[in-house]
């Protein structure tokens, strides 16, 4: 409830943000494949698992930045590309400004980070361009979500499975997500 109550400051904001990026993250990942390891501790051997898959984050800029660390934390070896989307606010089309990605993301799972899912529009964007850089395993990961952007990524990429831990109600008619948080990037940023 702090993410969407009016009176969060930013720190308390990111703050939050951070901590539930860690859960659906640590949801999202949990079914990568894994090996045997087993460390020395001071006392003797430990076994355990470690991810076998390389992984590959990207966040859908700028909001999609505030779940990068809590990501990189569960694993530090992932690599990380960044894709710039901005929506028109009157279309609620969206362009691309930006994209940079690692290369052979082909054998790679790759873990798109954007923490509102409104029109499915951006995300779906997104996708294609991760698509078209060769990735095959792909996953998307939202705070929240509108009903209107699960069906259009559904619809548009229904091999890539959706993380989130809210649908809510619809959205309005400029495209924001009702109850929502307002604009996750402004909340995040102070740029309200």
């Amino acid at each position: 409830m702090e993410l969407r109550d009016v009176g969060t400051a930013p720190p308390a904001f990111r703050r939050a943000a951070t901590r539930i990026s860690l859960l659906l993250a640590a949801e999202a990942l949990r079914g990568l494949p894994s090996v045997p390891t087993t460390v020395t501790t001071p006392l003797g051997p430990a076994s355990g698992q470690v991810v076998r898959t390389d992984v590959v984050v990207v966040p859908v800029l700028r909001a999609g930045l505030s779940m990068l660390d809590a990501v990189l934390q569960l694993v530090p070896t992932a690599r990380v590309g960044h894709i710039g989307l901005q929506r028109d606010e009157a279309t609620a089309v969206a362009s691309k400004y930006y994209s940079k990605l690692p290369p052979h993301i082909e054998r790679s799972h790759v873990l798109m980070i954007d923490p509102m899912l409104a029109t499915g529009g951006s995300s779906a964007v997104a996708i294609d361009l991760v698509k078209a850089a060769g990735a095959r395993s792909i996953a998307m990961v939202c705070i929240i979500s509108a009903p209107e952007g699960v069906a259009t990524l559904q619809a548009r990429h229904p091999d890539v499975a959706v993380y989130t831990p809210v649908v809510d109600r619809e959205l309005n008619a400029k495209k924001f997500i009702v109850p929502g948080l307002g604009d996750f990037g402004d909340r995040l940023y102070g740029t309200i």
